[in-house]
């Protein structure tokens, strides 16, 4: 009787950790929070590399939403980017969107720069002030091969004048 005790226990112990899992996962991947409390924007970026969908919205640094579809405009060749935010975020209408990169080896994330105006996003909108990724290996190559930067002076110097 004894050893059946003991099963019961350790059978209750692995389903609350299994419960406990699942719990876990749900709110991670932010499928507990998707039944309503937010209203979806739309981005056009030329590149979003570097994020996926499930990739943090932040306002301040505080994270007020997440990317919720990529897709490709067929007319414009740009990538379309659905954004969920949480409803007691009000934008105005001029507000900016970009993707920035949390340090030199963080990841990705799309930061909201709110605008000034009184008029407020609505749900469905399209955000037009959009910058996508840079890609810091391409800035890399451009350093190295000295395409970037200041202008390298001409062959007769910095002033214009022939040198002797």
């Amino acid at each position: 009787m004894a050893e059946n005790a003991a099963e019961v226990i350790v059978g209750g112990l692995v389903l609350a950790a299994a419960a406990g899992f699942v719990l876990f996962a749900a709110q991670a991947t932010g499928y507990a929070k998707r039944t309503g409390g937010t209203y979806p924007l739309v981005a056009s970026f030329r590149s979003v590399e570097g994020i996926s969908v499930g990739t943090d919205v932040k306002l301040a640094g505080v994270k007020v939403g997440t990317i919720t579809a990529l897709d490709l405009n067929p007319k414009t060749y740009f990538a379309d980017a659905t954004i969920d935010v949480k409803k007691n975020i009000a934008l105005p209408d001029d507000s900016a969107i970009l993707i920035s990169q949390e340090g030199l080896l963080g990841g990705n994330f799309v930061e909201i720069v709110p605008g000034g105006s009184p008029d407020n996003l609505k749900p469905g909108d399209r955000i037009e002030d959009t910058q996508g990724s840079v890609s810091l290996i391409s800035l890399l190559m451009k350093f190295v091969s000295g395409q970037g930067g200041t202008p390298k002076p001409d062959a007769a110097g910095a002033t214009g004048t022939p040198s002797p």
